[in-house]
């Protein structure tokens, strides 16, 4: 494809700057930033939902990138996931592979009646519209299938056609980076379910902390401030401290 005969300086100069910072996806916490950037302008979305692997199987994977508070890749279960994985992809299938759109309530997206008891399932109530497409690896024997949630009413035509241009970039993103693991234990929890008085905003940033990142990245990754995370992280070493200390000691 022809970009510069079919698009206009101004977007030519967008896909330019959206495939540079492309090139610098390393980690999960750079995929994040890359999906909140210039790409929200082709594909508004607030929870993008990537699954692979062989769907007539069932045997699929899964990893969620969103700065909603809570969803998380770690936090959902894939098998809550597979009756709404399965019909996409076979939509997908029936269309001749091509991109499609989904409305809320239509055939496909009835979310509130699949049951998922996590944060994902109630963010995805808050849902209007969804984008499809997907990824036959030939080679790797497997296929991939890209999920964009947006709480806009409509996906307009732009952003189809859009995701057909992005979409090598995306898949490619996803193969740099080694995948989340899914449905784990709170990081927190004892083997009880013990979660030391902490909120689950605090157990978020805690889980985060714990995988290395920084607190500029735990907040750009929640969407709240420097001071806020800092805040939480003292706050928690005070309750973990108190915990420590009510422990009777072993003899």
């Amino acid at each position: 494809m022809n970009l510069s005969l079919s698009l206009s300086a101004e977007h030519v100069g967008r896909y330019a700057r959206i495939i540079q910072e492309w090139i610098t996806v390393r980690r999960h916490y750079d995929l994040f930033i890359w999906l909140q950037g210039e790409i929200q302008h082709y594909l508004p979305h607030e929870i993008m939902l990537a699954a692979w692997g062989n769907f007539n199987a069932n045997l699929i994977s899964h990893d969620i990138i969103s700065p909603l508070l809570g969803v998380r890749t770690e936090h959902s279960d894939v098998r809550s996931l597979s009756p709404l994985l399965q019909g996409l992809f076979n939509r997908w299938i029936e269309l001749g592979k091509k991109p499609y759109t989904l409305g809320v309530g239509e055939s496909g997206f009835l979310l509130e009646e699949r049951g998922l008891q996590c944060a994902l399932g109630v963010a995805l109530q808050g849902m209007q519209s969804i984008l499809i497409h997907g990824v036959s690896d030939k080679r790797g024997q497997h296929d991939s299938l890209y999920i964009i949630f947006s709480s806009r009413k409509n996906i307009g035509t732009s952003s189809v056609n859009a995701i057909g241009v992005m979409l090598p970039y995306l898949d490619a993103a996803l193969g740099k980076i080694d995948p989340l693991p899914c449905a784990r234990q709170a990081l927190l929890s004892s083997e009880s379910g013990e979660n030391y008085g902490l909120s689950a905003c605090e157990i978020e940033i805690m889980s985060w902390t714990k995988l290395g990142k920084t607190t500029f990245e735990t907040a750009a990754i929640l969407g709240i401030s420097t001071f806020t995370v800092k805040n939480h992280l003292r706050n928690i070493f005070k309750k973990l401290h108190a915990h420590n200390r009510s422990q009777p000691h072993q003899g």
